[in-house]
């Protein structure tokens, strides 16, 4: 069973950095091996989410390394590996030769592979080892294009705000160690175990772990770093974004649900934040003119769901939240990236009619985009009720926010539709998508109609025996028709609306289309006073510090020639003066030794005579 789980985390890992590392000499060869990797995997993945597999390796004294599958883990696993493989199918067909595919698809299989360590982790420390090889290949993808300095800059944003809050979990991890829980030093450190903690431990554990998956997750206060993110390629932001990284801190937050009940505070924090972010970023979402940057602002928003059905205790709700938005958002940023490759741009005025150029990416846009809206009869629709279920349960004020997000979700879905569905001058130019890109999103779409089933009875009661959850709230026939008649009636209104700009100040339209404000936000609260701080230091160092060096080296070298000029002198002088000395008396000590035995005699009579002379005088 152990080896079932290593086999699944070695073999994209182990992949991914052999491509690294050969380099372009396996371009040729990498989409091959990428896919069977991710094939394989899959395979791997579904005998794991049935058998539960289990591992332990030797790590630290009384801290092994531990891996486990159990019903949610086995669940996000199965998402993983399959969007990964639609995803490598879209991109072996997408990707051009003179590409650096091994490097690509190098990344894509290691960030894979981490995103499966993380899932499957069962210990803090094991979690955080996926955790930072995910942040740091995220880095690599969205600038995978490094030669573009906006690129680059855009991937230093993503990668700097994560891992600020990722502090959060070595937080988590120092408190958690701290406070002891357990039968062994580092037994607290299990994932199952964090809530044992005792207070202060329990608080800080749970700040910790709040602060990262709302990091990880781009949810609010640091959703702006996935606006930045979109300069990668449509690939990457097709996996990061769906059903990865981003659902990482939310898969997290579903993960250590106890946790959060435990604190007091927790679930309350989490719930309402997720649902300031699906309103929020859904307005985002509806002020953006750029299909990618509508696309992210909507998966903070759909996250945010996510988010609050952690918060609200409803697991299950939140899990099929995952999953079917996985292959939602997959479908929508790989179709927008094959737009973008045929048509040469991603904005919405220029995309008027591409559906219409290309019926069936349209069509299967259109699918995923509706699901997104929350239609019936389609995935996105049904799991969003059975999470607010959830809400409606704990707050009646929880589900009403949650259902403003669900009517935004149809308005920024309708907006996107409504540009690509619209009449257009004909495109002589366009590329032609190729085939193998295409259907890639069929399954996609396919995947949006079928993922309707798990939230319906009795298939939804088996998931929840799956997750080991139980007491899951229901919705009723009324919440499914309320959520579908008010989607509905906002989706026509924003079609019906069209292009016309909303009727708000200036201000107000610009401070959402830029995210809220929330990067410049950040540069003024923590950018700007680390980069004063920094100066400061610098010109402390230079003003202060090097100059005391450079003062207490000169006093030095000033000692050293007044020690030379001087002191080494007299004492040069004094040795000089001991050895003329020596010499004068060796030379008058020299002087008696003539060999002559007369005059040894008289030296031995003169000196008897004075000891003679010495010893009558001290009597």
């Amino acid at each position: 069973m152990s080896a079932l789980l290593w086999a699944l985390v070695a073999l994209p890992l182990g992949a991914g950095v052999l491509l690294l590392v050969v380099g372009r000499r396996a371009d040729r060869a990498a989409p091959g091996v990428a896919l069977a990797v991710a094939a394989s995997a899959l395979g791997l993945a579904v005998t794991a989410a049935f058998r539960h597999p289990s591992a332990r390796a030797p790590f630290l004294d009384g801290l092994p390394m531990r891996l486990t599958v159990d019903g949610l883990s086995g669940l996000l696993a199965v998402t993983v590996t399959a969007v990964t493989l639609v995803v490598l199918l879209f991109s072996a067909a997408e990707f051009g030769s003179g590409e650096a595919r091994a490097r690509f698809f190098g990344l894509m299989l290691l960030f894979a592979g981490s995103m499966l360590v993380t899932v499957t982790a069962a210990t803090l420390p094991v979690l955080l080892m996926g955790w930072e090889v995910m942040g740091a290949t995220s880095w690599a993808l969205i600038g995978y294009w490094w030669r573009d300095p906006e690129r680059t800059s855009a991937a230093d944003t993503a990668f700097l705000t994560t891992r600020t809050a990722d502090l959060g979990l070595y937080l988590a991890a120092g408190a958690a160690l701290a406070s002891g829980a357990g039968p062994t030093s580092y037994s607290s450190l299990s994932l199952d175990g964090l809530a044992r903690a005792d207070e202060p431990w329990l608080s800080f554990i749970t700040a910790g772990v709040v602060v990262a998956a709302l990091g990880k997750s781009a949810q609010l206060p640091f959703s702006f770093w996935l606006s930045k993110a979109m300069r990668g390629p449509s690939p990457v932001s097709a996996l990061l974004h769906s059903a990865t990284m981003v659902v990482a801190g939310a898969y997290l937050l579903l993960r250590t649900g106890p946790l959060l009940d435990a604190s007091g505070w927790g679930d309350d924090v989490v719930a309402w934040t997720g649902a300031a972010t699906a309103i929020l970023l859904g307005l985002v979402a509806i002020a953006q003119a750029d299909l990618k940057q509508l696309l992210a602002a909507s998966s903070c928003a759909q996250i945010g769901f996510m988010v609050l059905a952690a918060g609200a205790g409803a697991t299950t709700g939140g899990t099929l939240q995952l999953v079917a938005h996985a292959a939602a958002k997959s479908l929508l940023f790989l179709a927008a990236g094959a737009w973008l490759t045929a048509l040469g741009t991603q904005q919405l005025p220029a995309l008027l009619g591409a559906a219409r150029h290309h019926r069936t990416v349209g069509t299967a846009f259109t699918v995923a985009a509706l699901s997104l809206a929350g239609l019936p009869p389609l995935s996105l629709w049904a799991a969003k009720d059975v999470l607010l279920a959830g809400a409606l349960e704990r707050s009646p004020w929880l589900y009403a926010a949650g259902l403003a997000g669900a009517l935004l979700s149809a308005v920024y879905s309708a907006k996107a539709l409504w540009f690509v569905w619209r009449p257009a001058v004909a495109r002589p130019d366009a590329r032609r998508i190729p085939a193998g890109a295409v259907w890639p999103l069929v399954l996609l779409a396919f995947a949006c109609v079928a993922l309707v089933v798990p939230a319906f009875p009795p298939v939804r009661d088996s998931v929840s025996r799956v997750l080991a959850v139980s007491g899951q709230p229901a919705p009723a026939a009324w919440e499914f028709v309320l959520s579908a008649g008010l989607a509905l009636l906002a989706a026509a209104g924003a079609w019906g609306w069209g292009a016309r700009p909303l009727p708000l100040a200036a201000r107000v339209k610009s401070g959402f289309a830029d995210w809220l404000g929330l990067e410049r936000a950040a540069h003024v609260l923590l950018v700007a006073p680390t980069m004063r701080l920094a100066r400061a230091a610098a010109a402390f160092d230079d003003r202060v510090l090097d100059r005391a060096v450079e003062g207490s080296a000169s006093a030095t070298v000033r000692l050293a020639r007044w020690t030379n000029d001087v002191v080494e002198r007299a004492v040069d002088g004094t040795v000089g003066a001991v050895a003329a000395g020596t010499r004068a008396l060796g030379r008058w000590a020299r002087r008696p030794q003539t060999g002559q035995l007369h005059q040894y005699l008289a030296q031995a009579v003169a000196a008897f005579t004075v000891l003679a002379v010495v010893l009558v005088l001290v009597r």
